[in-house]
């Protein structure tokens, strides 16, 4: 991967749904995995601020206020 852009979104599926995009589930599984924002932002090939503003979005259309919200929602979805 090497943009955190809004990546594509499609018809919802159990994998990639509708509120988020496969970039998002990315950076989600890479927080999951453990790696902080820096590391996130390297392994992506992209700015720590691309990823804070992304992370936040992602916050945002989730409806949470913390990004271990977004990780823990991820995951009890199966999808991190």
């Amino acid at each position: 991967m090497t943009s955190v852009g809004r990546g594509q979104r499609g018809t919802a599926t159990p994998e990639f749904p509708e509120e988020l995009s496969r970039t998002d589930l990315e950076l989600l599984r890479l927080l999951a995995s453990g790696l902080a924002l820096d590391a996130v932002a390297r392994r992506t090939e992209t700015s720590a601020r691309t990823v804070r503003r992304r992370i936040k979005a992602i916050c945002n259309e989730l409806d949470v206020e913390k990004p271990i919200q977004a990780v823990a929602w991820a995951a009890r979805r199966g999808l991190v």
